[in-house]
């Protein structure tokens, strides 16, 4: 009985506020969804990092004499660099690549720009060895020691590129999350005055059911209900639109990339990220509307 009284009082505020109702609930699936694009934006780094760490190399170019004199990496000072980089406990393998090899690789890359390659010859790339490191966040530590060598033209770390191009990634997601907080103020804030609009229009019928002997907490709790059902509502129709994303926009562009960004799989938003939201929702919801009935409504 108690129950299904509750239930009906939930049902009845949430109708006739329908309008505050529904501002509420997509401004809460507005800030959740942006909260879990972002969530979405983190697993996605996470996962190019991921992968793309198993191929970070440093690579340590020779010079130009050494390059069209010594093709076979055979004689000093390159022998001493390939061997010192081999001995390095550091160091997983080193490829040595030659001028030519270099040249097959140039024209494989980019091979859909014939006029790029056209101008390319053999003799503008420098040899080089190819470094791949157990730790390749320990990348440092070879272009400072093989740097400065004679016969090295110079160090390419292929990680401090990453970092740059992570650390602007990072920069993306702490925007979206940004706007999901200033989309979640809005949500609470929208949440305290739906409740305390709903309390004012009932406050008879409460001040009747406390006259007669009913606790503050039964007479608050359609009201935190509201809150909550809404907020539920909202993580739904937020994930929902996360799902809708994928399918109509996301899955498009990544697949531009060529691979260079990971999909974003349906698993990927159904967990952990539609638990996350819906739990977050509840907890906002709950603690938003139990702190305005404390705070204004004390009947």
């Amino acid at each position: 009985m108690r129950a299904s009284f509750v239930f009906s009082e939930v049902v009845t505020g949430l109708r006739r506020n329908v309008t505050m109702t529904i501002a509420m609930i997509l401004t809460t699936a507005i800030s959740l969804g942006m909260f879990g694009g972002g969530l979405l934006f983190v697993r996605t780094i996470d996962k190019m990092q991921a992968s793309y760490l198993d191929d970070v190399e440093v690579t340590v170019y020779m010079t130009q004499d050494i390059s069209a004199n010594d093709p076979n990496c055979t004689a000093e000072p390159c022998s001493t660099i390939r061997q010192s980089l081999e001995t390095n406990q550091a160091v997983e393998s080193v490829v040595f690549e030659d001028r030519q090899q270099a040249y097959e690789r140039f024209q494989r890359i980019f091979e859909g720009q014939p006029e790029l390659v056209e101008l390319a010859r053999p003799e503008s790339l420098p040899a080089s060895l190819h470094v791949k490191l157990f730790d390749p966040e320990r990348s440092d530590v070879i272009v400072q020691e093989f740097s400065n060598q004679p016969g090295v033209a110079n160090v390419d770390d292929q990680n401090k590129f990453l970092e740059r191009f992570f650390s602007l990634l990072n920069s993306g997601r702490n925007g979206t999350f940004i706007v999901a907080l200033i989309a979640a103020f809005a949500a609470v804030l929208l949440i305290a005055n739906t409740i305390q609009v709903s309390a004012y229009t009932r406050r008879t019928e409460v001040g009747i059911m406390r006259l007669v002997g009913a606790t503050r907490w039964y007479t608050q709790l359609p009201f935190l209900l509201e809150a909550v059902v809404a907020g539920v509502i909202g993580a739904v129709i937020g994930t929902g639109g996360l799902i809708a994303i994928k399918y109509i926009a996301l899955d498009r562009i990544l697949e531009a990339t060529g691979g260079a960004i990971p999909t974003i799989e349906l698993i990927d938003i159904l967990f952990p990220v539609a638990p996350i939201l819906l739990g977050t929702s509840i907890l906002i919801s709950a603690i938003t509307g139990y702190v305005t009935l404390r705070a204004y409504v004390r009947t």
